[in-house]
């Protein structure tokens, strides 16, 4: 077991930090963070969408009352992580500059676009987003944006955002405070779930990975699932570097991307939710070994996921 605590809502992690963790599991049920300093506080994430965000701020009300948000730092361009701006639109927002890539990329239309395919990828993606709503978003991106690192003060205390992508997405920071030995990583630590490499490549995942070890930080807080340790951290390191050898040794073989998706057993790794995401990951260490290859757009990606729960059911 990876988990602190399998607490979920509003948790104290001490030293002026705080996770929002989601109460239930699966895509796009994301998790969050506050940071408070004297007089002022930073939000690390909103989520998916409007009621979800609201929620989370009247529940850390007690805490921003004294201390209002100043800032929102997004952790990357996924719509799970920065639907909610709007409701935070007075703070500055700070963002990684790949991050932002992303967010102009695939929005609240895009997203309502997949969902409403008549394909197996609209099926799946209703299957899987069907509990949020995406009506009333209006997109507001990030006010201020950084390259590689940037250290803020938030009332007197030091917060310092790392961008390790792109990996995970074109963008991923990670948000560290020192003092209080905590790092919020966004989608970098998926906890008791399977990741996914929208993005890539590996190999500045498992920097990633690397470079959170080697923090001195006792508690981590992911992008999805409940707060944790480095151990969740040593777990998507083993993952993707399984994957990655798996894949490439597919690759090599000459087995379609597809196949090679469905062929590949994921042993230990099976537990994971979300085990669908494997069509992606594959893809992705195709393109990698292969840069000719074509990119593939949202529902084609999804469609690749839809394919593998078929398979698999």
């Amino acid at each position: 077991m990876t988990s602190v605590t399998s607490r979920t809502g509003r948790i104290a992690l001490g030293g002026g930090c705080h996770a929002w963790i989601a109460g239930d599991t699966g895509w796009g049920m994301s998790n969050a963070g506050l940071i408070t300093g004297r007089r002022a506080s930073l939000l690390v994430d909103t989520l998916y969408d409007l009621p979800l965000t609201r929620a989370m701020l009247d529940a850390l009300a007690p805490l921003t009352g004294a201390a209002p948000i100043a800032t929102v730092v997004n952790t990357h361009g996924n719509g799970d992580h920065w639907f909610g701006n709007q409701l935070v639109a007075h703070a500055e927002i700070v963002a990684a500059r790949g991050s932002v890539t992303d967010m102009r990329q695939v929005g609240p239309a895009e997203t309502r676009a997949l969902s409403g395919l008549d394909t197996p990828a609209g099926t799946f993606a209703r299957r899987i987003f069907g509990r949020f709503d995406h009506t009333g978003i209006e997109p507001v991106l990030p006010s201020r944006l950084f390259d590689g690192e940037c250290v803020l003060d938030v009332g007197g205390t030091e917060v310092r955002l790392v961008d390790v992508g792109p990996a995970h997405s074109a963008g991923d920071t990670i948000v560290h405070v020192p003092r209080a030995r905590v790092v919020y990583t966004g989608d970098i630590v998926f906890a008791g779930a399977t990741p996914i490499v929208w993005h890539g490549p590996f190999a500045r995942w498992l920097a990633a990975c690397d470079l959170l070890l080697g923090l001195d930080a006792d508690t981590v807080v992911p992008g999805h699932g409940p707060v944790t340790t480095k151990r969740a951290v040593r777990e998507i390191r083993d993952y993707l570097a399984f994957v990655h050898e798996q894949a490439s040794a597919r690759f090599t073989a000459g087995m379609p991307a597809q196949d090679a998706a469905r062929d590949i057993r994921l042993g230990r790794f099976a537990a994971l939710d979300e085990s669908e995401r494997l069509g992606v990951n594959v893809h992705t260490v195709y393109r990698e070994l292969d840069p000719t290859l074509p990119a593939l757009d949202g529902p084609g990606l999804f469609g690749r996921m839809a394919d593998l729960c078929h398979a698999a059911g």
